[in-house]
């Protein structure tokens, strides 16, 4: 399945595909310690796979996670948004930002409008955020977005992990 890519504007951010042009500062994101809670550190050629694996998503499932940038500036912001790779326990709704945008309210921003995509034109009724043990900003954001602790898990990949429950399509409006 080859999906086309919406781009989704939100007050400060733009939603788009994402693109080799968003390898450098993916790259510098996930060589820092700061990666830790979403697969990294990682070398340059991890990240470059790690990267096909987001644009082949879409191909693959019709959705995916978008690139996102500042509408004033163009600076990407991070990876956020829905998906469901091969293994996961089910569709998540998930979020990267990258170094230096931290404590803006970006994350809470474009996953709320990443989220209003998956339920209103993917369709879905439920999704969840993983959410790394310690990593205490993803769980603001998740709680923020009004979901709720659900379970602890041990993800095969990531490690110990909570599971957050987001609420369902009406009750999200």
């Amino acid at each position: 399945m080859i999906a086309s890519v919406p781009t989704i504007e939100t007050e400060r951010l733009r939603l788009r595909a994402l693109s080799e042009a968003d390898f450098g500062p993916l790259a510098a994101f996930y060589e820092d310690d700061r990666s830790r809670f979403v697969g990294g550190p990682k070398r340059r050629d991890e990240t470059w796979r790690m990267l096909a694996t987001e644009i082949g998503h879409w191909s693959l499932r019709g959705y995916g996670r978008f690139g996102v940038e500042e509408r004033d500036t163009g600076a990407f912001v991070g990876v956020i948004g829905p998906w469901n790779p091969h293994g996961w326990p089910e569709p998540e709704l998930g979020w990267d930002l990258m170094n230096g945008f931290e404590g803006r309210g970006y994350a809470t921003e474009a996953a709320r409008a990443a989220r209003d995509y998956a339920y209103g034109t993917l369709g879905w009724t439920t999704a969840i955020s993983l959410v790394a043990d310690g990593n205490d900003g993803s769980a603001r954001v998740a709680e923020r977005l009004g979901a709720v602790r659900e379970r602890h898990m041990d993800h095969p990949m990531f490690g110990p992990m909570s599971v957050y429950r987001h609420p369902a399509p009406e009750a999200a409006e």
